[in-house]
């Protein structure tokens, strides 16, 4: 019988093993769709958002190549963080997040946004070498990410609403009904919005907000 193109895991303790496994195997090149800002606002344990950065990075360091793309909304969550090995460009957005490593495995989240919700493994050589496809045509219509690009000083204006919700208080549901917006699009706002205020903390969020004069 012809194995499964892929083998799903669960559990903060199983990606987090797999995630090792991935990084470990690192000889060539690494590949990512990459969005840093897609943690903010999540009920995500600190250590398990410390192994899953330690991983990739012990990948980054034992590829010979890297590449790495992140979507533009991300930018702020970039800008001053430790430069990461290899190259990284920049898209107006990514269709999941994804890594592969040397041509042979991915690892994509079953959500398509968390890897700690759980991640697909895929070994089956054609469904790899689509995704190293799909992430060739992103890089080639990105733009390169350089010391030069800086985080936006102004609040994107498709945030203005997510940060006016917040700050009258309004639910997730509430807000996300009013703006006639999914649960899930609204959520994402959130987590860009904290992710150009360099916060995960509601409370926080509402104080630098006033601090640079958005409210």
């Amino acid at each position: 019988m012809r194995r499964p193109p892929g083998c799903p895991v669960r559990g903060p303790r199983q990606v987090g093993a797999a995630l090792a496994g991935l990084a470990a195997s690192a000889r060539h090149e690494l590949l990512t769709f990459d969005d840093p800002s897609g943690c903010a606002g999540r009920a995500i344990p600190e250590p398990f958002l410390e192994l899953a950065g330690a991983c990739v990075r012990a990948a980054a360091e034992r590829a010979g190549a890297v590449r790495r793309i992140v979507p533009r909304h991300a930018l702020p969550h970039i800008t001053g963080a430790p430069r990461a090995p290899g190259q990284a460009r920049l898209a107006d957005a990514i269709p999941f997040k994804m890594i592969v490593v040397d041509r042979t495995v991915a690892a994509v989240p079953l959500d398509l946004e968390l890897l700690y919700n759980g991640m697909l493994l895929i070994r089956d050589p054609v469904v790899v070498q689509a995704l190293v496809r799909t992430h060739h045509t992103c890089w080639d219509a990105g733009e390169e990410l350089t010391p030069d690009h800086r985080a936006p000083d102004a609040l994107p204006e498709r945030l203005r609403p997510v940060l006016d919700a917040l700050l009258a208080g309004l639910t997730d549901e509430t807000a996300a009904s009013r703006l006639g917006m999914s649960g899930r699009t609204y959520s994402r706002r959130v987590g860009e919005l904290f992710a150009a205020l360099g916060t995960t903390s509601r409370f926080r969020a509402g104080a630098e907000a006033a601090r640079r004069g958005w409210v």
